[in-house]
């Protein structure tokens, strides 16, 4: 008998553990992408990252322009690395080096358009190593017509330190940005941010970065290490680009994969 209660206090023990280390994590307030703006630079035109000097991150593209019949064709002539299109606050879908052209569904009138782009590296071999522009560039048109009139700004997401955010109570709009949760622990232990259902963009746990996300991974998951864990109440931090109305992530013992 005292065998069998020992290995019940096994199964009770290793069963609490797994449903803490899979526990969902509400994210519970929000913080708009403005604090991360860096400068906003105008132009006639689209401008690539390389005239800002800047290796890698996001940029904001914005235009106004005016939708005639719905179902507009929108038209980029070149993309680095992945752009995720808004009009006004809606989410029209994503563009990128192999898909240049998307359809914009809203009724007649006149919108922001705003092109979130990430460039996710630089290519330091092969024949296309010259062409090695990223962000937008070249003609972009909407029903063959060319947008002109450009707010562009970079977007500082990883200057910006999570801890110094106040964040709002209330999701205010559906556009990119911060998204806050905690969680609790009894102790500290290497486990698994499980991200699926996310869009893409950056974590960061108790002020620390552990790494960045996107839904085309088949990796769906970041390892946590349990030194930057704390026992007791962990906050995390998402920067969120493609914002696919989630509104919960979770821990993972294991990694996850599509």
């Amino acid at each position: 008998m005292r065998n069998n209660l020992s290995l019940s206090g096994v199964f009770v023990a290793l069963f609490i553990a797994l449903a803490a280390d899979a526990q969902e994590i509400p994210m519970t307030a929000t913080f708009s992408l403005q604090s991360a703006y860096g400068e906003t630079v105008e132009s006639e035109s689209l401008l690539p990252f390389n005239n800002f000097d800047i290796e890698f991150g996001y940029m904001l593209y914005q235009a106004q322009l005016t939708i005639n019949e719905a179902e507009a064709l929108l038209e980029v002539e070149n993309v680095r690395d992945y752009a995720v299109v808004y009009l006004d606050h809606a989410l029209q879908g994503t563009l990128t080096d192999s898909q240049k052209q998307i359809h914009l569904s809203a009724s007649p009138g006149t919108y922001t358009l705003r092109l979130y782009v990430e460039n996710i590296g630089r290519i330091t071999y092969g024949p296309e190593i010259l062409d090695n522009f990223k962000g937008l560039f070249g003609s972009i048109s909407l029903d063959g017509e060319e947008i002109r009139g450009w707010a562009i700004t970079q977007l500082k997401v990883r200057d910006c330190f999570p801890d110094k955010l106040v964040f709002n109570d209330k999701k205010e709009n559906n556009l990119p940005g911060f998204h806050c949760g905690s969680f609790q622990m009894d102790a500290a232990h290497d486990t698994y941010l499980d991200i699926s259902g996310w869009g893409m963009g950056e974590v960061w746990i108790n002020g620390n970065y552990i790494g960045s996300y996107w839904e085309e991974e088949k990796q769906q998951s970041i390892q946590v290490p349990a030194d930057i864990l704390l026992p007791g109440s962990n906050e995390v931090v998402v920067f969120e680009l493609k914002n696919n109305n989630q509104e919960a992530m979770r821990l993972s013992e294991k990694p996850v994969f599509k």
